[in-house]
């Protein structure tokens, strides 16, 4: 009784504090918040000693689960030896990690570490953009992305991103940023049917660089899947497509593997699944399985030396204060190391084949519209009516991820993207999960669901 009584006060002094001080990311005020205090694998543990198997990895990005001591212990050699070194010089953690991303990537690429995928994304605009001024054409400022996607929360990132909620109370926004309609095969924009299309998403990429005028595009840039946006699956033609159609006008192909990099997606990098090499690849998340803080922006080597050529005006006039510090760099190049010798990429595909397979069991129910997945991440879209597509209101998915916790499951949600279309549940779990724990989240989503006929 005493020691629940002192957990009891330990948390209610938590709580009193929090509410005093924290202001809590995304969330809308929540004056008793989940307080984790541990985690490990797949689970983590609340103040209370509630266990919860995180379904999402924390926010896309825990991807070889917690608790891995072997990255805790590379971080604290490498702050032993050197915390802290800028890179406007170099440390050893640094290229070799630069050094092993562009071995994962399968080309010769630079890469400029950043702490986290907005930083890495405006760092791939900057680059585009002094990319084409120094290839005599200033006026190729614009940048093409996809409604529903996001690309981080910083002005130029945001501006990037196709999601009005996230946006509308902090514009304007940074100019130049044009946005298509996603390819959205079960609700195509265009009215078509895969199969029986002429991959007019793919298409449209074309038709607005030119009426845009080729002139004044520097950069498309896309996820593989866009993830946070619902869990939009392209169709296998559709990034060669648009690869070619970049190739066509001198645009270059930005990819952000923020999330469906490290292995999420069931290959090394997203882009890998669909056999097209980017121009610039974005990426943070699972380089650390977000141990500590890190992005990269990685640029072909042809286009990454023209800012090495001689000119005062040539060099990248940009810095990171705590971009790859050498106590990340040390724990991302251990965390490569663990997949590949654990085979956990490999092990995500088959996982991902896995939870596709027991979501069958929800496909019949009358509030599943779609089931969509990438790797070993998934999107079940809610709806009203099966026949007429109407999203689910936003009181059903606050129940059902309601009743997964209840059951010890946390879950995602695509909210606060676009109006009238947050109705996509999400699944991302740490490449920790077994068969058993697949099982699982199905079982419990499946019981979460059938309570919004109660």
């Amino acid at each position: 009784m005493q020691k629940e009584q002192t957990v009891s006060q330990e948390k209610q002094e938590l709580l009193d504090k929090d509410r005093a001080h924290m202001w809590h990311h995304m969330s809308p005020y929540n004056p008793n918040p989940m307080i984790a205090t541990e985690a490990k694998g797949s689970w983590v543990t609340d103040i209370d000693g509630n266990r919860y198997l995180d379904g999402m990895a924390g926010l896309w990005c825990v991807n070889i689960g917690y608790g891995r001591q072997e990255l805790a212990d590379a971080a604290y050699e490498q702050l032993k030896s050197l915390a802290y070194f800028p890179l406007s010089n170099s440390h050893v953690p640094a290229i070799e990690l630069s050094e092993k991303v562009s071995e994962w990537l399968g080309e010769e690429y630079r890469v400029f570490f950043s702490n986290s995928g907005s930083e890495a994304n405006e760092t791939a605009f900057k680059i585009a953009r002094q990319y084409h001024q120094h290839k005599g054409q200033p006026r190729r400022y614009k940048f093409i992305s996809r409604h529903r996607a996001y690309h981080g929360n910083t002005m130029g990132s945001l501006a990037a991103t196709g999601q009005s909620i996230r946006k509308q109370q902090y514009e304007p926004l940074a100019p130049g940023f044009l946005h298509v309609s996603p390819p959205y095969c079960y609700r195509c924009p265009f009215g078509k049917t895969y199969g029986s299309c002429n991959l007019e998403c793919a298409q449209v990429f074309d038709e607005v660089i030119n009426w845009e005028g080729a002139e004044s595009v520097a950069a498309v840039i896309m996820e593989p899947t866009i993830t946070g946006g619902g869990v939009i699956v392209p169709p296998p033609e559709y990034l060669p497509k648009v690869r070619e159609i970049c190739d066509k006008y001198g645009v270059l192909l930005i990819i952000d593997e923020v999330i469906c990099g490290f292995g999420r997606s069931g290959r090394k990098f997203g882009h890998q699944n669909f056999g097209v090499k980017p121009d610039i690849v974005t990426m943070a998340k699972g380089i650390t399985s977000a141990y500590l803080p890190l992005s990269a922006t990685a640029v072909r080597a042809e286009i990454a030396d023209l800012f090495n050529e001689p000119g005062g005006n040539q060099h990248f006039r940009h810095v990171n204060t705590f971009g790859g510090s050498p106590a990340a760099c040390a724990l991302a190049l251990k965390n490569m190391d663990i997949m590949e010798k654990e085979g956990l990429i490999e092990r995500s595909a088959e996982l991902g084949v896995l939870l596709r397979q027991k979501l069958s069991i929800i496909e019949d129910h009358p509030n599943v519209g779609d089931i969509r997945s990438f790797g070993f991440m998934a999107g079940i879209e809610l709806v009203e009516n099966r026949q007429t597509k109407e999203p689910a209101a936003p009181d059903k998915l606050t129940k059902v991820i309601g009743e997964c916790k209840k059951r010890g499951l946390i879950i995602g949600r695509n909210g606060e993207t676009v109006p009238g279309f947050n109705n996509i549940l999400t699944l991302s779990p740490p490449f920790s999960t077994t068969a058993e724990e697949v099982d699982f989240i199905v079982n419990m989503l499946k019981e979460a669901l059938d309570t919004l006929s109660d």
